[in-house]
Parts: structure tokens; sequence; C-alpha cells
């Protein structure tokens, strides 16, 4: 019981706290499923990440249902997503009826400005530390030159990410074969 205990207070945090939509709200499902509950390591996430962002729909109730999932099952998905959308989709409702009353007030405005350089210091913090983690593993020769990449790929050539993400997927794949049999010839060496 008490797994579901923590789905359910983990996902209503995001929620409620994932303010400027699904890609402001990463970094906290991460937070949740990689450092609260060790639900997964942080590589394993970032894969976890990766595949979501291929795949149609709200990237923050893909993650809340693959960690419901991945606890308990398919009910697991369904409270991880429930506890999720729910207490943000009644939020809204009482939100948009205050703001809608107090639309001209210079405060409100003030207080949505402040929120957005939060917003980009948290995604930037993950996009650091992801970029750093793939330089340790390839180098930095490689880590900076399939940034370069897939710099190019999404906005020099404009391909959809989920192309990109697709492409580098299958090198990865082909990057630890690989590694894996340069190691066995290594060790038999």
């Amino acid at each position: 019981m008490s797994v579901y205990k923590d789905l359910i207070i983990a996902m209503f945090r995001t929620g409620m706290l994932g303010y400027g939509g699904g890609p402001a709200t990463v970094p906290l499902i991460r937070y949740e499923a990689v450092t609260r509950y060790k639900w997964m390591q942080d590589d394993e996430f970032g894969e976890v990440l990766a595949i979501a962002n291929a795949l149609p729909g709200p990237i923050a109730t893909k993650l809340a249902a693959y960690l419901g999932y991945r606890q308990k099952g398919a009910l697991g998905a369904s409270i991880a997503v429930l506890a999720h959308i729910i207490p943000t989709c009644v939020a809204m409702v009482a939100l948009l009826s205050i703001i809608t009353a107090l639309s001209s007030s210079t405060i409100i405005a003030g207080m949505i400005g402040a929120v957005t350089p939060v917003v980009a210091v948290m995604l930037g913090m993950m996009a650091y530390e992801f970029g750093e983690k793939a330089v340790k593993g390839l180098g930095k020769v490689l880590g900076v030159l399939l940034f370069v990449l897939s710099f190019a790929m999404l906005q020099l050539i404009e391909l959809h990410s989920a192309i990109v993400i697709g492409v580098f997927l299958a090198y990865g794949a082909f990057h630890f074969q690989v590694l894996a049999r340069y190691r066995k010839q290594k060790a038999k060496a």
C-alpha cells in the first residue's frame, strides 16, 4: 500500500508544482523518481525521457504513467496519471476563475513573470547534467560532435525531434554493441 501512497504523493507534487507545462515538470518528476524515491537510476530516467519524447502526447503524463506502471502495473499507471492530472485540473479551474477576475492586476502579471526564470534555470540544470553525463560516457570530442550533429539536425535541417531521438537511440544501441565487443576482445587479450 505504501507504494501507491508514494506514487500519489510524488505525482500530486509534480502536477501541482509543475508550472509551465510538461517540459517544466520533467525536472520535478526526475527528482521524485531518481532522488527522492529511487525508483530508477538517472541514466535510465534519461532513456525513458528520450523514448517518452518520441511518443505523441503530453510528456508529464507519459512519465507518470511509466513510473506508475513500473511500480504497480496498470493500476499503478492509472493511479499515477490521475494523481498527476486531477489536482491540476481542479487548480486550473479555480485559478482561471480568479485570474479572470483579476486580469488587469499588475501584481498577477508580475507573479507570472517571476516564475518563468525559475523554470528556465531548472531546464538548464537538467540539460547541463545530461550533457555532462554524455561527455563523461562518450568523451569530450564525441560528446561535442554528437551535440553539434543533433543541433544541426534539429535547427538547420529541421528534422522532427522524434526522428533525431530515433537516430540517436539507434546509434546508442550500435555504440554499446561495439563497446561490448571491444571489451570482450580486450578481456581475451
